[in-house]
């Protein structure tokens, strides 16, 4: 095998080497996955689930893309829930308890059953260089293996020196030991590399926990799933979580230990989450904060291991297992493992061009925790754009780059690229401008029909999408022509303590109220006999909804968007001389000069580059 040339070496298995592996394979490119343990594949590291604020728009994308890892998490998921429903559907983010041995198992399963994808178990040392362009790896026993791309996914490995308390020692993850040699390799070829931090809690026997002290978190009644195809179905049981809380007692024997921690003793430097904080930092910087929540979250149906959320630390072992005593429900608990933190090499991302491909060496592709994001999901996003793009750039094929306005994804690389960061990055729905277009609903709508034009999903799922948009088009346009009936719609307001009507109107118009749902339009005969003939399910009437109740805002983003889209048609050749330009400030050509935009609307996003720089491009472009 290794006589071959590959299209794609990808390298790591972790959530953004999967998702590498399988597009570049799925798209047709003769793809090699190389990893340090095979047995690991798509192992979930830190808490077993998927989704989340915002995050679970990105899987529903990633899904709507092509990827596996909704399918995987449908097919291995004990519990769902629908986040933020007291909002707007704006914010409605699904999230999914997983069974963490069953979601490697079927991510393995789906790779090995993937064709045009191949396997190899050893760690990567170096790359194979040649004027500015990666056309192989070197392993750890010196094997030599060419490739027309290469696609970094090195996650938390790269020099991974794992805290407890004291003591330290080198690991990617607990159990596995860290990649060396590669980041020195990166920095011989110019890359500028830094250092970050992420924690994990400790793993508790849940036989020792007394559930009956805690509040009981069960999933969705009416569970959906984050799959747009046909594979995969809603849960029929699921699993309850837990919450209880942390006490002051608890907080002083934390700060007990603080002597011997190494977020405060100076062990470690390097930059943490800062919306994931460990226990200590949380009870050192909210002092005035009596107790935090802890979330207990079964690891699956068939074990008694849990993972107790909120309580991620690198205090010695001795403190942790003594202050979680003291939490109700926890007086009994017993370890599977303690806590730790983990420092580990990554590479800011400004030094990689949109398509995820690095400035500084051709064909050379980074995604994941190497670029200096946090959690599973931002690194899935990473890695299936940088699968896509690396087959595209071995068939000399243009790049594809989902825009802000497209995709979560696309709001999450842009910030990347452009603004960098010096902390792991979590994605938010704050973070983008248009995030009543990007809805986790209509993920499918937006994204399907790109991907089935790349060649990732074939027609059925293509139809399915172009099926789903006309009926609610049609149910759209029912509800906006078809009159309710005068009495019933005043029995309906009455009672949801609406105002009533003295005329009547559209359906529409009575959808359009805040409190009326889906179910309060049950009584209209007319629609009721509408939704049955045209076989228009739940899915489809919450989009006709969301649609009717915000169309205005929907509206404006729309234009909004179409105003950002005219400059990200306005192109910055990749060799412009900015320095030429006398009028721009040092700092906008330093910025520029570093980032290097392909766009005027790129450019514009930048910090430090102000409305009169951008003026002076335009005018440089012929605008």
């Amino acid at each position: 095998m290794f006589d071959t040339t590959y299209d794609v070496i990808v390298v790591g298995a972790g959530h953004a080497g999967c998702e590498a592996a399988a597009a570049a394979a799925n798209l047709g490119s003769k793809t090699l996955l190389v990893t340090m343990n095979l047995q690991t594949t798509g192992q979930m590291s830190c808490n077993p689930a998927m989704g989340g604020i915002a995050k679970g728009q990105i899987v529903r994308e990633i899904d709507a893309l092509g990827g596996y890892s909704g399918i995987v998490t449908d097919k291995t998921a004990i519990q769902y829930k629908m986040l933020n429903q007291s909002k707007g559907p704006a914010m409605w983010s699904p999230r999914a308890q997983s069974d963490r041995s069953l979601f490697s198992l079927e991510w393995r399963t789906m790779l090995e059953q993937t064709n045009n994808l191949d396997f190899y178990q050893e760690m990567i040392m170096d790359l194979i260089i040649n004027q500015d362009q990666v056309i192989g790896v070197v392993t750890s026993l010196g094997l030599k293996i060419y490739a027309k791309t290469v696609v970094l996914t090195n996650g938390t490995f790269l020099n991974g020196l794992i805290h407890i308390g004291e003591k330290n020692f080198g690991g990617g993850r607990a159990g596995e030991k860290a990649a060396v040699g590669l980041t020195a390799s990166l920095e011989r070829l110019g890359f500028e590399s830094g250092r970050m931090k992420t924690g994990t809690p400790p793993r508790v026997d849940g036989r020792s926990l007394d559930y009956s002290k805690m509040k009981e978190q069960p999933g969705d009644s009416e569970p959906s799933k984050f799959s747009f195809s046909d594979l995969t179905t809603p849960l029929q049981k699921q699993l309850s979580c837990h919450i209880t809380h942390t006490n002051l007692e608890v907080h002083d024997i934390l700060r007990s230990g603080f002597d011997r921690s190494p977020m405060f003793n100076g062990a470690i430097q390097s930059t943490g989450p800062r919306y994931c904080p460990s226990i200590e930092d949380k009870i050192d910087r909210f002092s005035d904060k009596s107790q935090h929540q802890i979330f207990v979250e079964p690891e699956g149906w068939n074990t008694v291991e849990v993972y107790v959320n909120g309580f991620s630390t690198s205090l010695p072992d001795d403190i942790q297992y003594k202050a979680l005593k003291s939490v109700v429900g926890f007086e009994n608990v017993k370890f599977f493992r303690p806590g730790y933190a983990i420092e580990y090499d990554y590479f800011p991302p400004t030094q990689l061009f949109h398509s995820l491909e690095t400035k500084q060496v051709q064909n050379l592709f980074f995604a994941g925790q190497i670029n200096g994001t946090t959690g599973y999901e931002e690194a899935a996003a990473q890695g299936l754009m940088a699968g896509v793009n690396a087959h595209l750039k071995a068939a000399e094929k243009t790049p594809f780059v989902l825009g802000r306005e497209d995709a979560y994804i696309g709001v999450l690389i842009d910030d990347l690229i452009l603004k960098g960061t010096e902390e792991p990055y979590r994605m938010f729905t704050s973070r983008a401008e248009y995030r009543t277009l990007l809805r986790q609903d209509n993920a499918d709508e937006r994204l399907t029909p790109k991907a089935h034009a790349l060649g990732l999903l074939g027609d059925d799922r293509l139809e399915k999408v172009e099926q789903k948009q006309t009926k609610r088009e049609a149910l759209v346009g029912f509800l906006r022509k078809t009159s309710y009936d005068l009495n019933t719609a005043n029995i309906v307001l009455e009672r949801k303590k609406s105002d009533t009507v003295t005329q009547t109107d559209k359906l529409s118009k009575l959808l359009s109220r805040p409190m009326i749902t889906r179910k309060d339009l049950d009584e209209f005969d007319s629609l009721s006999i509408y939704l049955q003939e045209e076989g228009v399910d739940d899915v489809i009437f919450e989009q006709a909804e969301i649609e009717i109740k915000y169309a205005g805002y929907i509206e404006k983003e729309k234009r909004n968007a179409d105003k950002l889209k005219r400059l990200e048609n306005i192109i910055i050749p990749r060799d412009f001389n900015f320095d030429k330009l006398a009028s721009l400030s040092h700092e906008a050509k330093e910025k520029l000069n570093k980032i290097r935009p392909d766009t005027i609307a790129q450019a514009s996003r930048i910090s430090g580059i102000n409305p009169s720089d951008i003026s002076v491009l335009l005018v440089s472009m012929g605008r």
